[in-house]
């Protein structure tokens, strides 16, 4: 796909916003993150859109290269982070192709996030290369975050809301969707072409290019099967704070991998 709407689509949309009102997503995605890494290090956030993830990383005392293939996304995370006080804890702002990680040194950094640029190469190819960039310029031993699309959620969302999901407005369509894992929106202006993944074919895809499972989660948990109204029954009872730890719990089940729009791979550099 043409890197020029990924980066026309992340120019106009709001990452940060969305991680606002979306906020199980960052929360369980920070918790397993945290788990995970190294007490201290240096940390690169490649495919960091605005930099949340980073600017939470900076914030606990890592030291953070921030990469984007958007420059509006890079512009943006240094604001963030002079308005937060936390450019002193960034090593670097750049404007990179996930696939070309042009200047970054082999085997520098002790943890890498990649939370988003396997979601925008369609060709077979460029994964590829975007997890081979991940591979070298991680330490070995080293940590890193993946995350992917779950195909068998995007065909539930298109048979729940065709109208929604064109063209998966149609059985046809939706069939072939879940034989080739693309998808391109046709109503202009809506999330760019895509790709997703079969979730039995994370680990073995990560694991071909040198990586080790820690685990892989849902990083949307069973969000996506409670209504507005389930919801508020939780709240109502003050409950939602145990709901939520539930649902990060829930996050590492493997039953619920396929109802989950997002997945968080976490593994070791070999």
């Amino acid at each position: 796909m043409e890197r020029s709407r990924v980066v026309d689509y992340y120019s106009r949309f709001d990452e940060w916003g969305r991680l606002d009102r979306e906020p199980l997503e960052f929360m369980i995605n920070m918790h397993y993150i945290r788990e995970s890494l190294p007490a201290t290090g240096l940390v690169l956030d490649n495919g960091a859109g605005p930099g949340k993830y980073a600017m939470e990383l900076a914030r606990s005392g890592y030291r953070v290269t921030l990469s984007d293939l958007t420059p509006a996304s890079v512009d943006m995370a240094r604001q963030k982070a002079q308005e937060m006080k936390l450019s002193q804890q960034f090593e670097g702002f750049h404007v990179l192709d996930a696939t070309h990680l042009n200047g970054i040194a082999d085997e520098t950094y002790d943890a890498v996030l990649m939370l988003g640029p396997l979601y925008h190469l369609q060709l077979e190819q460029e994964r590829q290369a975007a997890v081979q960039e991940l591979h070298r310029v991680t330490k070995p031993g080293g940590v890193v975050f993946a995350a992917f699309q779950s195909r068998m959620r995007m065909s539930i969302n298109s048979l729940q809301s065709p109208q929604h999901w064109k063209p998966n407005d149609s059985m046809d369509a939706i069939r072939s969707f879940m034989q080739k894992g693309t998808f391109d929106h046709r109503d202009q202006g809506r999330f760019t072409g895509a790709y997703y993944f079969h979730v039995q074919d994370v680990v073995p895809f990560m694991e071909q290019h040198g990586f080790e499972t820690v685990h892989l989660i849902g990083s949307s948990s069973l969000k996506a099967m409670l209504t507005d109204e389930q919801e508020l029954y939780w709240k109502e009872r003050g409950e939602e704070r145990e709901l939520f730890h539930y649902l990060i719990e829930a996050a590492k089940d493997p039953s619920i991998l396929g109802i989950s729009s997002h997945l968080l791979y976490i593994g070791r550099k070999l």
